[in-house]
């Protein structure tokens, strides 16, 4: 995996969509025409995937990684010592999905993380914590997994599917590979915590109830006119602020950034975020209109997407950015890929 260093790559990525793709019209056939929030935050993409019946976290990880392990084989899992998986919606209480997704890959690596927080911009916010803990030990190499299955779950639910937001998201699954080298390094990251607003992007049920409490009501992510106005000036501004604090530690420009892969919750943010950085649409990839809002999942399939189509060849300078629920997280990570084997 490359000779010990003080710096440290991401050599490689890879992802994970469910065979069921499902289109606008199942949301517009139960679409509320009361319901009025926010086309601005909430215009519904073509497509987006919807994981099975039956499917958990551990089985889209698996998935996820399974084209990485294809073009390396299992030898390289040998030298795994840090495992950071996020799950938007894990399904063991307390303690997440990653001790399970760490058995199925047959791993006990010595650093086993769940990072619950860090929302859509949780694979940056991986990469950090993987790179501190790889330049810090002996640790050798450590995978990334995100994890998004809420859309088939959560936002497909009777009294929800008719909701405005539930059009949007959808599943999918990703997976970064971390190792001591120079071969495709990370030249900066910047994540910033706004504790100010945690606990803004709520769940809510109708009538009221914690969400492990047994009710009629079944759950969903409470929005107002008035905190959608909120997100959205707030993710407009912190997700370039963190590129640009980036581009100022590498010394570049921030038009200069040859790929940009961001988050997607929506068409409008993409547009904003590009134009902030004065990134033209060509360098700016994403998978919104197939995929939707992929949250944490949607850095790691964008990417693998965009470097497999030949969008990303090897030398291009790539910037990571992106922020979490109503704005309490937003991270940015400048990548010179070294481009992919395989």
């Amino acid at each position: 995996m490359g000779a010990a260093t003080d710096t440290v790559s991401l050599v490689d990525v890879s992802s994970y969509l469910p065979k069921n793709r499902v289109t606008a019209d199942y949301f517009a056939r139960y679409a509320d025409p009361a319901d009025t929030v926010s086309n601005a935050m909430f215009k519904s993409p073509p497509a987006r995937h919807h994981i099975a019946p039956g499917e958990t976290p551990a089985d889209m990880a698996e998935q996820a990684i399974a084209p990485m392990l294809e073009r390396r084989g299992r030898e390289f899992l040998d030298e795994i010592d840090i495992l950071i998986a996020h799950t938007q919606l894990p399904e063991t209480p307390i303690v997440g999905n990653g001790g399970e997704i760490a058995a199925r890959l047959g791993i006990a690596p010595e650093w086993l993380i769940d990072l619950h927080n860090g929302g859509c911009a949780a694979f940056v916010y991986a990469m950090k914590i993987a790179r501190q803990l790889l330049l810090g030990g002996e640790a050798r190499a450590a995978l990334i997994l995100t994890v998004q299955n809420a859309a088939g779950q959560i936002f497909t639910q009777e009294q929800v599917r008719g909701k405005p937001q539930a059009a949007i998201p959808g599943d999918g699954a990703g997976a970064g590979l971390l190792v001591k080298s120079g071969d495709s390094p990370i030249l900066g990251i910047e994540a910033r915590h706004l504790p100010e607003f945690a606990g803004q992007m709520t769940g809510v049920a109708e009538p009221p109830r914690k969400y492990w409490e047994a009710g009629p009501g079944q759950m969903y992510v409470g929005f107002t006119e008035s905190k959608i106005a909120k997100v959205l000036a707030r993710g407009n501004r912190i997700v370039p602020e963190a590129a640009h604090a980036v581009c100022g530690r590498i010394g570049v420009r921030s038009d200069e950034v040859d790929v940009l892969i961001t988050n997607q919750p929506n068409r409008a943010f993409l547009r904003n975020w590009r134009d902030a950085l004065q990134i033209p649409v060509e360098r700016h990839p994403d998978t919104f209109d197939e995929c939707g809002n992929l949250f944490a999942a949607g850095m790691p399939v964008t990417f693998d997407q965009a470097v497999r189509a030949g969008r990303v060849p090897a030398g291009s300078l790539v910037m990571f950015a992106g922020f979490a629920h109503a704005g309490d997280f937003a991270a940015a990570a400048a990548v010179r890929w070294g481009g992919r084997a395989g």
